[in-house]
């Protein structure tokens, strides 16, 4: 009777890899899209942050992207000052917060140049653990993502070097806490923090000037006017006055000569005043402007 029962149970085993293996990955895919957070201790795989190339976290949750740009809050402090650009070598602390404040949720943040290399390194803080090798990821921890208002904290130490703009790629993950992977809301952002100031200002003198920024009610879009001497891709970062990243947009190319632009702002951007980083390729230009409706 006894050896009778360990064949039955031989025979299950069997039964259950020839079906899996007819399967292919899919059942594999599901599981580990379930249960993959059970084997990392600070949150997801490396890779999941949105960033070129990578994937987000709609990799293991059933859930539709949406622009992270209002939702993801990141922050650059050094010391209690919060910065849009940074100083080579220096330590800075990041914090980022979901200004929606879900009970359940997730995030990955990792930080490239604009050759798409890890910029500097990560250590971990509250909340969050860091993993990745040649690129960091900071995670949440299991502990920190069931509290509404908790706020991961890690360390960002700059490249040794000037490198350049530095991106910040953020993948947030605002669960619905079915205790599934299905129906989860996922925020993907970009916050760029500036070369080093006195690099910049050089290379704005050579490549741009008369820049001027305002604000449209009606259409509730910013017109940007400049004179460029150099063709290249655009893109405008928008930062509240405590330095915060609150807005991050694409305007394709700038032409040599004048340029005039128009940027649609989301519907929910709130009044007040707000400073404009304007970029084409590594050279900032930067001026106030008021939101008021």
């Amino acid at each position: 009777m006894k050896k009778n029962y360990i064949l039955s149970l031989s025979g299950i085993l069997l039964i259950g890899a020839l079906s899996l293996q007819k399967s292919g990955d899919l059942k594999i895919e599901k599981f580990f899209a379930k249960n993959g957070h059970k084997f990392f201790s600070g949150g997801a795989a490396a890779g999941l942050t949105g960033a070129p190339t990578e994937g987000n976290c709609t990799s293991c949750h059933s859930g539709s992207v949406q622009s992270g740009s209002a939702e993801n809050v990141l922050t650059v402090l050094s010391g209690a000052t919060p910065v849009t650009s940074y100083t080579p070598g220096q330590t800075y602390t990041v914090t980022l917060v979901m200004s929606s404040n879900p009970a359940k949720k997730g995030f990955q943040a990792t930080a490239w140049d604009l050759s798409n290399t890890m910029a500097g390194t990560f250590t971990a803080g509250t909340n969050t653990a860091i993993n990745g090798t040649i690129k960091n990821y900071a995670n949440h921890k299991s502990t920190s993502n069931t509290n509404a208002v908790t706020a991961w904290i890690w360390s960002w130490t700059a490249p040794a070097t000037n490198v350049g703009d530095v991106k910040f790629y953020v993948a947030t993950n605002k669960a619905n806490g079915n205790s599934d992977d299905t129906g989860d809301m996922i925020y993907t952002s970009q916050h760029i923090i500036s070369a080093p100031t006195s690099a910049g200002v050089n290379e704005n003198s050579v490549v741009a000037s008369n820049f001027r920024v305002g604000y449209n009610g009606e259409s509730n879009a910013l017109n940007f006017s400049f004179h460029s001497l150099i063709a290249g891709e655009m893109s405008v970062n928008i930062v509240d006055l405590n330095g915060r990243s609150v807005f991050f947009g694409n305007l394709g190319n700038a032409v040599v000569g004048e340029n005039i632009e128009s940027l649609k702002l989301p519907s929910d951007f709130k009044n007040g005043i707000y400073i404009a980083n304007f970029f084409v390729n590594n050279n900032a230009m930067s001026a106030k402007f008021m939101v008021q409706r």
